[in-house]
């Protein structure tokens, strides 16, 4: 039997921890008065550029593993738009960017990106890794299809 030090908390990441209530809905995206954003690459680079505002909306214990994330699966090569990492809940997130509405093969290509990351990231002791889509609905960017668990639907409002 191993005894733990009083200050130590052992987290057990199959507990019903669930980072879906850490994460803040709608997300906003702040444009300055002269700013637009016209497609997926400048949503990502205005995502990154202000990364620490995004984490704090995302929840607790997100980190960036990285962007146009390259993995390499049978010799084809595919890009995630955004990597991440909760060290909280112990999840890999993949965050996938349409400028567009939302078609049912994107739900297809996100499962794709989580089985690779699942694949050829994730360790053993890692939980389940968790999906993203936010896609423009109109003047929202806004993940509309949701039938798994893992993945999650965020709606992105832009404001000056």
């Amino acid at each position: 039997m191993i005894d733990k030090p009083n200050n130590v908390e052992l987290i057990n990441f199959n507990n019903d921890m669930n980072i879906r209530k850490e994460i803040k809905n709608p997300i906003l995206i702040h444009l300055n008065e002269y700013e637009t954003i016209n497609n997926e690459k400048e949503l990502q680079l205005k995502i990154l550029s202000n990364l620490q505002a995004f984490f704090l909306q995302l929840g607790n214990g997100f980190t960036l593993v990285g962007n146009e994330y390259k993995i390499i699966n049978k010799g084809k090569l595919y890009f995630i738009d955004i990597l991440l990492f909760n060290y909280e809940f112990n999840h890999f997130v993949v965050v996938e960017l349409k400028f567009r509405e939302l078609r049912q093969s994107d739900k297809g290509e996100i499962e794709l990106y989580m089985k690779l990351v699942d694949k050829h990231i994730k360790k053993h002791f890692h939980g389940n890794t968790i999906g993203i889509i936010i896609s423009k609905e109109q003047e929202e960017f806004i993940a509309t299809y949701v039938s798994e668990d893992d993945i999650i639907p965020l709606t992105y409002r832009l404001f000056d």
